[in-house]
């Protein structure tokens, strides 16, 4: 029998604040954080950190010479980090391994860094070291004086769930008793942004909801990004203070057709979610939160893997990127953030606009699926319980 995975605590910092009070009063909002704004002289929609956030941010990098040069992703996960190993319990000198990855990683930092090189023919002396992916757990390392493992990857979109693999693994065969996993983005930058306009996926719908993430009717993609970051502490064993334990773990790749592409049924989350799933009745899950971009072809697909597997006996279904857009490697957990807090709060945030999914709560939630995929086709599918 595999080990007990217990989550412990789960912290974030995102569009929706900084503490799991103000995270969940936003989850009750029908309101979105996605406004338009300037970004590389053009207004786009966007999920900014609030001002007071922002300032936090300003603060962090100010309070030590050596943060100075850090980039936001990293300065993001820093102030998660410590919420959750505070709230974990976890103290100075624990051992504990760390695993935070990040999509696009220090990419202000080096749009900045190579704009320099373009006008000066020159490299700065930060320019390397502050762009490394692996910043981000070796800074988080350095900040909580941990001793053990730290780990950074980039894996597209599921890159936090499969940092939260990793840790499981970890766990489960004996090398680590404790995990700290997650993800960090900043992606809101002119170069990010020009990206994904060029692949025809960013929104440039008006009105209330710049994303229609999970409306399936809708007529254009609806991508918006957001930035933020959210770490969860795991533990060998069911234990107490745990949230939520881990139940199962699935993933999958599937055959590309080119780079971006995802099977009109996405047979890398059917088989993601069965394996989760292993040895459960499809009947006990409760819910979904859906990885669910704001694309048209993302969300049906995904929609359609979920009909494969439950047929006409759907799950609850919802996501949160209609409210904090698409964060890149940190959207897994903060999907999984929300799935514990509907888990222990017992209450089912639903989309507003989505009409063609179950959203109407009328069971107490036991067990709850998330969902991530990412360009490449790489999926995760985490199964919490309570």
């Amino acid at each position: 029998m595999a080990t007990p995975v217990s989550i412990t605590s789960i912290a974030s910092l995102s569009p929706l604040g900084d503490t799991a009070q103000q995270v969940w009063e936003n989850y009750l909002q029908t309101s979105t954080k996605i406004q338009y704004t300037e970004i590389g002289g053009k207004s786009v929609p966007a999920a900014k950190l609030t001002d007071e956030l922002t300032e936090k941010v300003a603060q962090l990098a100010e309070s030590d010479l050596k943060y100075r040069n850090l980039d936001k992703s990293v300065l993001f996960a820093i102030l998660a980090s410590r919420v959750a190993a505070n709230e974990a319990g976890w103290k100075e000198g624990d051992v504990f391994g760390i695993n935070i990855g990040s999509s696009r990683g220090a990419t202000e930092l080096f749009e900045n860094h190579y704009r320099e090189f373009l006008e000066t023919g020159k490299a700065g002396v930060q320019a390397s070291p502050s762009t490394t992916l692996g910043n981000i757990s070796s800074w988080v390392a350095h900040d909580l004086k941990s001793t053990g493992p730290d780990i950074s990857h980039s894996i597209t979109c599921s890159t936090a769930l499969h940092a939260l693999l990793n840790g499981v693994a970890w766990i489960r065969g004996g090398m680590s008793d404790k995990f700290m996993v997650g993800g960090s983005e900043a992606p809101l930058t002119p170069f990010t942004i020009a990206q994904m306009r060029a692949m025809k996926i960013y929104s440039a719908q008006k009105g209330e909801y710049p994303c229609h993430a999970l409306d399936m009717e809708k007529e254009m993609n609806t991508m918006v990004l957001g930035e933020g970051a959210a770490i969860a502490c795991l533990e060998a064993g069911k234990k107490e203070n745990a949230l939520a334990y881990v139940e199962g773990v699935g993933y999958s790749t599937e055959v590309l057709k080119h780079s971006v592409s995802i099977s009109a049924d996405a047979d890398c989350l059917q088989k993601s979610m069965l394996m989760a799933m292993e040895g459960i009745d499809k009947s006990e899950i409760d819910a979904v939160v859906m990885h669910a971009p704001g694309t048209i072809k993302g969300d049906l697909s995904e929609l359609n893997a979920i009909k494969k597997l439950f047929g006409d006996k759907l799950p609850l279904i919802t996501t949160n990127k209609w409210k904090i857009g698409h964060t890149f490697g940190a959207s897994g957990l903060l999907s999984l953030e929300l799935a514990v807090m509907m888990l222990n709060k017992q209450q089912f945030i639903n989309v507003p606009f989505a009409k063609d999914v179950p959203f109407v709560q009328d069971k107490k939630l036991k067990k709850i699926l998330v969902n991530a995929v990412g360009f490449g086709g790489n999926a995760v599918s985490i199964l919490v319980s309570k």
